[in-house]
Order: structure tokens, then C-alpha cells, then sequence
């Protein structure tokens, strides 16, 4: 009988440290809302009201207004460098008030994202998984004398709900009732190889350089053994319609290829990308980024 006692003693005690691991009081937030007015100080004030040990950060403010696509893809962009624990909070809400769920996601790494299941964690959902999702429970979870305001859930839900996740005030068990390990997505192409050709969306644009990234990462590239120097043919799709088709050489630096000519590299993150040396290549050919955007690949040596 004792030793049953000291087990389950001693694995409440785990579960406890554990628990507490998960919480490493860095909050890191992302908005459409950009910085000329109050909104991401308030933000950032309720989180210092529920404790002041929190460390705040930002992703970026800077999303374009509405932009659900975008902030998805930040967030897959960022997540995966910070420590485990810490929690995102992702305001993109043109849905703020209506029937769509707020939420928070941990993922298999041990992030945490709160944020509206809008399309926002697409992305995220997919290359880390999902470890649990659990709905907020505004009863419990939201900011005290808030209940009227329906337009500010980034500051009365989110920001508050994710500051007392973060600084231990509750486990995530106590954010709310569980949901199916599921997630509203946004649809895409994603990469894939078929015979020989690579297909692939174009997440964003490398703005300021113009730079086009796709989705296509290097290992699915690797299946196809370039080399640099080999010539890729890329054609640009929106909705379906071509834009453009050009050539370029697979090359490890910009200075490969002479000034103003098209290169194909990997960027950042492993992705295979397309450029022209010193120009945009997304001015130059009209191109943008999004979930309706598109790329079809073809080593020039198969054609």
C-alpha cells in the first residue's frame, strides 16, 4: 500500500514539474493591427496586469489587414526557433464577434497558439501537429468587466487568456473544454512531386527584394538531384492561370548569375525559391503570394 501512495505521490509531483516546464512566461504576439494606434499596448498591458514577471514579445504587426494566409504562414515561419512553453498569441480576426471559435493549440513541440479558428493555423497544424486543442472559456478566460466588448477579443480574450497560460496562473488544462485535435484550414497546393514535375504554392513573397519562395523544401527537391548549374523551369500560377514561365539556374548564391538575371535557390528555410540578382521578380512578372497562388517546377534536363 505504501509503495502504491509514494507512486502516485510521486507521479503528481511529475506531472506538477511538468506542468510547470511547459510555462516559461514568454508570450509572443502577431496582429493586422500595425502600430499607429493603442491596440497592441493594450494588448500587451493586460498581460503585465496578470503578471508583471511576463516576457513579451513580438511576431509582427505588420500583417496587410485581413490577411488569414499570411499570419498562418508567420506563424509557421516563427514558431519552431522558440522554446518550448511559450505562447503565441495570433490576432487576425475579420470574423471578431461571430460564431467562429477561439481557441488555443499546443503543439506535438510543446508551443502553445491562441488565436481564432479562422484558417490561421493551417499551416502550423501541419508541420508541427497537434498535440491537443482546447476551446477558451470566456466564463473563466476573459478579462474581467470585458463581457460587452465584442470587437476587442485580441485584448479582452487572447491577450489575457494566453498571459495567465503562460505565467502558470492556469494549466492548459483549465483554458477550456476539449476539441477535436483538428483545425478550420485554408486550402492550398501543397508540395508534392509527380513524375517529374514539383508542384507547390508560393506562401509569400520575400518583400523586400522581391524574392518568390514556394513550399517546396529542399528534401522533396533533393528527389529530383539537382545540381547547380541545371536549368529549372518554373510557371507561375494564379487561380489556375498561368502568369509567367521562365528559366533559371539552380545556383547557392545571388552572385552566381550576373545582375538582373533569374536564379532558383534555397532560401532561409529550406525552400526552394526564385529570385532575379538585385530586381524583384515579383514586379517584374506580376506575381503574389497566397493560398490561390501556385508553382509547377521541372528540371529542363526531363523535359
Amino acid at each position: 500500500m505504501k509503495k502504491i501512495i509514494v507512486y502516485w505521490i510521486t507521479l503528481g509531483i511529475l506531472l506538477v514539474v511538468h506542468s510547470l516546464k511547459a510555462q516559461n512566461k514568454i508570450v509572443v504576439f502577431q496582429s493586422d493591427f500595425g502600430l499607429k494606434d493603442g491596440a497592441v499596448s493594450a494588448m500587451k498591458g493586460v498581460a503585465n496586469t496578470v503578471s508583471t514577471d511576463l516576457k513579451l514579445y513580438d511576431l509582427t504587426h505588420e500583417i496587410p489587414a485581413y490577411n488569414i494566409w499570411e499570419a498562418a504562414f508567420r506563424l509557421e515561419q516563427t514558431v519552431p526557433y522558440w522554446p518550448e512553453g511559450t505562447v503565441f498569441v495570433s490576432v487576425v480576426d475579420p470574423g471578431v464577434g461571430t460564431s467562429r471559435k477561439s481557441v488555443v493549440l499546443k503543439t506535438r513541440k510543446g508551443h502553445f497558439i491562441v488565436t481564432p479558428d479562422n484558417g490561421t493555423l493551417t499551416l502550423v497544424a501541419a508541420s508541427e501537429g497537434i498535440a491537443e486543442v482546447r476551446e477558451i472559456d470566456e466564463a473563466v478566460n476573459r478579462r474581467k468587466g470585458s463581457g460587452q466588448s465584442y470587437t476587442f477579443h485580441g485584448r479582452d480574450v487572447y491577450a489575457y487568456t494566453a498571459a495567465r497560460l503562460a505565467a502558470g496562473t492556469i494549466t492548459f488544462g483549465q483554458v477550456g473544454p476539449v476539441l477535436p485535435a483538428q483545425v478550420v484550414t485554408l486550402p492550398y497546393q501543397q508540395a508534392t512531386l509527380q513524375g517529374k514535375v514539383l508542384k507547390g504554392n508560393i506562401p509569400i513573397l520575400d518583400i523586400q527584394y522581391g524574392n518568390v519562395w514556394t513550399n517546396i523544401d529542399a528534401s522533396l527537391l533533393e528527389q529530383l538531384h539537382p545540381k547547380y548549374g541545371d536549368i529549372l523551369e518554373v510557371t507561375f500560377y494564379h487561380q489556375h492561370k498561368k502568369i509567367a514561365t521562365l528559366k533559371a539556374p539552380y545556383s547557392e548564391t545571388f552572385g552566381a548569375v550576373p545582375e538582373g538575371k533569374p536564379l532558383a535557390y534555397l532560401n532561409s528555410l529550406m525552400q526552394l525559391s526564385f529570385a532575379l540578382n538585385m530586381a524583384s521578380l515579383a514586379e517584374t512578372y506580376h506575381i503574389g503570394s497566397g493560398s490561390e497562388w501556385s508553382v509547377e517546377v521541372i528540371l529542363d534536363r526531363f523535359k
